[in-house]
Order: C-alpha cells, then structure tokens, then sequence
C-alpha cells in the first residue's frame, strides 16, 4: 500500500506539473494563431520512438486538436504544426509553410510559444509556494531555541565559532530569527560581528571583510547551523534503516558505540562508518533496542529526521505571502544553479546527483500529506522550468537558442540541421533516461 500511495502522489504531481507545462505550449501557439495537432499528458508511443507502441489510454478530438492520455507515464507533449520535434522531421515539412503553422511565424513569437511551457511552471511554482505561504505561513527558528548552541562547517571555524557556541548577539544587539545569523545586511556589513557565549564567557566573532567572496566560493550560505537533538519522523521504504527495523519515533543514541545527541554529530559517525555493517542503538517506547544497519558508501541510511527544537511560525496575508512565495520559488532554481556548478566543477558526483521516478516517489513519500505533496510539486515545477532551459537539442531550451541565434543572425538554421540537433538531443534525453532508471538498481549493487 505503501508503494501505491508513492507512486499514486508522484504521478498526480508530475500529471498537473507536465499538464500545465505543455497548456504553456499550448495557450500561446492558439493566440499566435498556430495550429496545435495534439496535445497529451504522457505519451503515446514508445518516447523517443514516436512510430513504436502508437496507442492512447484516452483520446477525443475537439476541433482541430486531438487531446488525449498516453500510457507512457513520463512527460507529455503538444504536437505544433510545422515545427521540428520528436513526432515531426524535416521531410514532412518539406512542402512551403502555412500560415497556421509553427515555421511560418516571426522569430519573437516562436520564442515566445517555446518559453510558454518554462513560464508556465515557474508560475505554478509561484502560485504553489504563495498558496502554501498563506495558508500554512512561514516556519521559522527563534534564536532563543537555538539553546544548544551550533555546530561551524570549516569556514564557521576558519572565522572563529566552536561547537556548542550560542550566538546571543548580532552586531550588538539581541535578535529574534534565527536566520538573521545569515542575513546578507550582516554578511555584507562593515565591522560586523558576532557575540557568542562559550562556556559562559562572551566571545565576539567577526565578519572577515570578503565574508560574501568566501561563501561564493564554498557555495554554503549556512556556515554555522544550531545543534538540533532529533528523533526518526519517516523511515524510506526499502533503505538500509527499513531493512534493519528502524521506525518513526525512534531516537537513535549510539553509532558504533559513539554516543549521539545531535543529528550533526549523527551525520559525522555514519561517514566514518560508510559502507559498514554498524550497530546503531535506539530508544524505542523508553526501551533500548539495538539494530544492524548496513550504511551505505555515501554514509546514508535512508530515514528522515524531526527536529525536537520548537520552531515558531510567522502568518502572511494573501498579498503578503505572494513575495515570499516568489523568494521561496527562486530559491529553488538557485539551489539547482549551485548543485550544477558543484556537478560541472567536480565538488559533487552526477551519478549521486541526479535522482529518477524512484527517488521522487520516496521523497513524496508512503503517507498522503498534502502540505509535503504541495511543497514538493511546487519544488518540482522549479526544477521542471530549470531543466527544460538547458540549452539541450530537443529541450525547450535547445528551441530557444536556435531562435536567439536566428534573430541575432537575422537567418535561421537549416530544417535539417535543426533535425539532426533534434535526433541528437533526444539520443542524450534517452540515455538519461537508461541512466535514471539503472541508478538505483546499480547503487544497490554497488557498482
């Protein structure tokens, strides 16, 4: 049942997500006047075979636009007439364009109708975080219950924190979100400093004068975070914590024989024991159990933790959360910028990078939350409208730059060309689809 309601959240997400995604495509071909041929959610053919397994699970005509559901569960697509893509070549646009089709409008309006899709999803993103801001407002640390104190990361030490340090003051003066501590007024302030309580005796930590260049360079903004005492809130299906009987409410107090109060220092023990059989020791119902886990190479085990600190919540008015909404959305293309600059420059591995229908299914998870599936569709949106601009043959964002380069060179490319970029962009869509899909089985196996 489990499995069921994994994979039932995932699908209605990627559903509204892939829907909304392609009615972008859509809504600007019919008002640039571009008749649209079909218009699916998932495919109906073997993607990227569009001449294999040719069959709907529903279809109806209105019109001149057949709209259907493909029994191909990833993605979908809208068919524009006169235009280069997976169900169209070049030999079947040889004939002179029509005024109704795709090839036969001005370069700015076949931009526009290959960025609708992007646009699209970055306000589903928008309107999803907003909606979620307003209704569930804004979670929030206050500073007084970072009682324990912080843990520095190797900048946070290079400045002068020490673990257990409790931040009291910023710049002076007393705060009250524990954010502020990240505060770019701060970061980017002349003679700005911290105090901090250390065993009782009020240290002041100041901000190097290239603090911002120094975060740039680390690409972590959070170079102290509070020590958080934690306990198991969801197990992951089918994870090395699953299989040896990890469960929801249980607190885990020794790795290894290593005594663990907080989850950095729960972090830190399971890296030492990666890729090791370890006797991990919990509190379960007052009563200590002692269970054999075999963590993973990466230092994993495959449970979510929840914070014992009480975090506080700030409410926003309609208006008011529509901002914060939009920061949130952003905020998740960022992210994905500086996971690629990590993956490119060598800092982090693609192979454990990038996740595949599997992944996304765990991180919806077993049970039927609707604030987690909201925040997790509007995540995706984000990175739905990111990929989809990557400048890839066959992508949204491989269109796009064959129409920059058309109305900066006042010439477009070949149809062949543009048929040979297509076929192969979608060779590269399709091994990392291969990819994806073998992932986790070789990460199971080790290889």
């Amino acid at each position: 049942m489990t499995g069921l309601i994994m994979a039932g959240q995932m699908l209605l997400g990627l559903s509204i997500l892939v829907g909304l995604h392609e009615f972008g495509h859509f809504a600007t071909a019919k008002y640039f006047k571009i008749r649209v041929d079909k218009f699916y959610i998932f495919f109906d053919f073997l993607f990227p075979l569009p001449g294999v397994m040719n069959f709907a699970l529903f279809k109806k005509k209105i019109g001149e636009t057949e709209y259907g559901l493909g029994w191909f569960p990833l993605g979908g697509y809208v068919a524009i007439h006169g235009m280069i893509d997976e169900t169209q070549d070049a030999d079947s646009l040889a004939a002179e364009p029509q005024p109704n089709e795709f090839r036969a409008k001005p370069a700015w309006q076949r931009l526009i109708v290959m960025l609708g899709g992007i646009i699209m999803n970055v306000i589903t993103g928008i309107v999803i975080f907003s909606l979620m801001t307003f209704s569930y407002g804004e979670s929030y640390l206050p500073a007084s219950e970072a009682r324990f104190g912080v843990i520095p990361n190797a900048l946070g030490k290079e400045m002068g924190f020490r673990q257990g340090d409790k931040i009291v003051k910023i710049n002076g003066r007393p705060f009250d979100d524990f954010s502020d501590v990240y505060s770019p007024d701060v970061i980017l302030g002349n003679d700005a400093y911290y105090t901090v309580d250390r065993a009782g005796q009020l240290i002041d930590v100041p901000v190097p004068n290239n603090f911002m260049d120094r975060l740039a360079d680390e690409g972590e903004q959070r170079f102290v975070q509070p020590l958080d005492p934690f306990v198991v809130e969801e197990v992951t299906p089918g994870s090395p914590a699953d299989k040896a009987g990890l469960q929801a409410n249980d607190r885990i107090m020794q790795v290894a024989g290593t005594p663990i109060q907080f989850f950095p220092e729960l972090q830190k023990a399971l890296k030492d024991n990666a890729g090791k059989p370890t006797a991990v020791r919990v509190e379960r119902a007052s009563q200590p159990v002692t269970l054999k886990v075999a963590v993973d190479t990466d230092g994993k085990i495959g449970f979510k933790p929840k914070s014992l600190l009480k975090f506080g919540t700030r409410e926003y008015g309609l208006l008011e959360a529509i901002p914060v909404g939009t920061k949130q959305a952003f905020g998740v293309i960022t992210t994905q910028i500086k996971a690629f600059g990590k993956i490119f420059s060598g800092e982090a591995s693609f192979r454990k990078s990038i996740g595949g229908p599997i992944e996304i299914a765990q991180q919806y998870g077993g049970k039927w939350d609707w604030f987690r599936f909201w925040t997790l569709t509007g995540m995706l949106s984000m990175v739905l409208a990111f990929m989809n601009l990557l400048p890839i043959p066959a992508l949204d964002g491989g269109h796009v730059v064959f129409l920059l380069y058309e109305m900066i060179a006042g010439r477009k490319p070949s149809d062949k060309f543009l048929e040979n970029a297509q076929k192969v962009g979608m060779i590269l869509i399709l091994g990392l689809m291969v990819f994806v899909f073998l992932n986790p089985l070789l990460k199971k196996f080790g290889l």
